[in-house]
């Protein structure tokens, strides 16, 4: 599993990036449902500033692009992490009214861009800012430009109604997690929360795919020790039961609310 960041130019095929960049739409088939049959579920419910979630998708989710295990995995990204929602459905964040923003920035991207390779290399952008620090995310936008992506259906979204109730409809997902999530981080793997395991998440694909093994499953010699290890430490049985999204405790954070424009 690769350690570094990763450039997010690296993560959509060069002609993808040439045709968003001429057409400003995608013109290759996109990943289908039929497609999505016999693959692995992973899902993971996340909020844009919170670094572990961050340095998460840079630094591990990133790597089954470009391993190959992409192949074998359905992966769904759910941007609403430990917010809630208040009166008159307002959302307050757990780090802010910035994270707020960006959750949605996030949610219009795969919302506008279905194509995982490119709202995934999109977001990739967005949290490698995150993961360097020092408020580099506030130049989120420059994602735009680094990816050759046409700006105008995300910020038309995040300005938008829209953005808001792609929100609340994340805010559902998560708060119908059963068992409800602890904190973020939150994966999942065919139904089962990998608790604080889930930077292991690579074995728990290799050990649900019912096919003939994908190529990058075979550097993961280790894959029943860390199994075993993980249900021994968590209690949890790789079968133990199905798992609906969740909500988390904030840690006594302070959470803003953000409706608006930035």
């Amino acid at each position: 599993m690769a350690a570094g960041p990763r450039s997010p130019l690296l993560l959509v095929p060069p002609l993808v990036l040439l045709l968003v960049a001429a057409a400003g739409v995608l013109l290759l088939p996109q990943r289908g449902s039929a497609e999505e049959e016999g693959k692995v579920s992973l899902e993971l419910y996340y909020e844009s500033l919170c670094p572990y979630c961050s340095r998460f998708i840079v630094n591990h989710l990133a790597g089954i692009f470009e391993d190959g295990l992409i192949d074998a995995v359905h992966l769904r990204l759910i941007p609403y992490g430990n917010a809630r929602v208040g009166s008159n459905s307002e959302i307050s964040c757990q780090h802010g009214p910035y994270e707020c923003l960006l959750n949605t920035v996030e949610a219009c991207a795969i919302d506008a861009w279905p194509d995982l390779d490119v709202h995934f290399s999109f977001i990739y952008c967005v949290e490698d800012l995150v993961v360097k620090g020092k408020g580099q995310y506030k130049d989120w936008k420059s994602c735009f430009q680094k990816l050759g992506l046409d700006p105008k259906p995300v910020t038309q979204c995040y300005n938008s109604e829209l953005g808001h109730k792609l929100e609340l409809k994340y805010a559902n997902q998560t708060n119908a997690l059963e068992p409800p999530h602890r904190y973020v981080p939150w994966v999942v793997v065919d139904g089962q929360p990998l608790l604080e395991d889930y930077e292991n998440f690579e074995a728990y694909i290799c050990k649900a795919y019912k096919g003939t093994p994908p190529k990058a499953c075979e550097g993961l010699g280790r894959l029943q020790m860390v199994l075993e290890t993980a249900e021994a430490r968590n209690g949890v049985s790789y079968n133990s039961g199905i798992s609906k999204p969740a909500t988390a405790e904030d840690g006594g954070r302070e959470r803003k609310v953000w409706r608006g424009e930035f």
